[in-house]
């Protein structure tokens, strides 16, 4: 075997386990769950570059099993009727729409359309290697990951391949709605917005996650832990003995490539 054949062998091996970590971090921030607390969201800025890049991600490497199990319970209460920024979820503002950008927007949508549209059966999908995250469990939307897609998006951007695909359960069994891109939370606006225009679509970012002591995660009160409890500073954070992430995951962004106007086309919900 040559010496160029055994190299690209490590590195597809290599590609497709970190793809696998970085969807699973994914797939965990993008599940629905229920109301959120009445705490009133104070004004958030922009996470800086340089604070990004010194913010630790919450990845297989920093959780136990508990862990996993407390961040993927955080996450699926987190996108129930979001809408606007707040102390666990930031949102890229709308931009000013620039010259080209709605061009650019329904370009994506419709090599989204034609790159998905084999996946309007899931069986197809399943085939093609995507995998359900928590199908037990009732969600307004059911994502279905490719991991080889998800650490592909970390470098490269091909609208037909999104991260994942998101279903509506059905009678019958998944009706495909739309899809979700992915980038790593190091990424600037600006790579966002080359992507998919800020003018006509908000990524958003999980942060201010405050996990409580290993110990207690059973019996932790979640209305003050979590991706929808109280605690949203580091200092209360540690004053409750949890563990302070003040990111979580990286940039998603939703795309309904089946509505009929660009606003119902990138939101965060799909529309009934």
């Amino acid at each position: 075997m040559s010496a160029r054949k055994t190299a690209l062998q490590f590195l597809t091996k290599l590609g497709i386990f970190l793809g696998t970590l970085f969807a699973v971090t994914v797939l965990l921030a993008a599940i629905p769950g229920h109301h959120p607390p009445s705490v009133a969201p104070p004004a958030q800025q922009e996470p800086s570059s340089s604070a990004r890049q010194a913010m630790p991600d919450m990845d297989h490497g920093q959780m136990d099993m508990s862990d996993e199990k407390a961040s993927e319970h955080a996450a699926m209460e987190d996108m129930a009727d979001m809408h606007g920024s707040n102390p666990h979820m930031y949102m890229t503002e709308k931009r000013a729409i620039a010259p080209g950008d709605v061009q650019r927007a329904e370009e994506v949508a419709k090599e989204l359309r034609a790159g998905i549209a084999k996946y309007r059966d899931y069986h197809s999908a399943l085939n093609d290697g995507y995998k359900i995250f928590l199908p037990n469990i009732p969600q307004p939307e059911y994502h279905f990951t490719n991991y080889k897609n998800g650490f592909l998006e970390a470098f490269r951007f091909d609208p037909s391949e999104p991260t994942s695909l998101l279903y509506r359960k059905t009678a019958s069994g998944y009706e495909l709605v739309g899809a979700m891109y992915t980038m790593p939370k190091r990424a600037t606006e600006q790579q966002l917005d080359e992507r998919v225009p800020l003018s006509i679509a908000q990524w958003h970012l999980h942060t201010n996650l405050c996990l409580p002591p290993r110990s207690e995660l059973r019996s932790a009160d979640w209305t003050q832990f979590g991706l929808r409890g109280s605690i949203v500073t580091e200092e209360a954070c540690a004053a409750a003995g949890g563990r302070f992430h003040p990111i979580v995951f990286g940039w998603m962004v939703h795309v309904y490539p089946y509505e009929d106007s660009l606003d119902k086309i990138f939101t965060m919900h799909h529309h009934d």
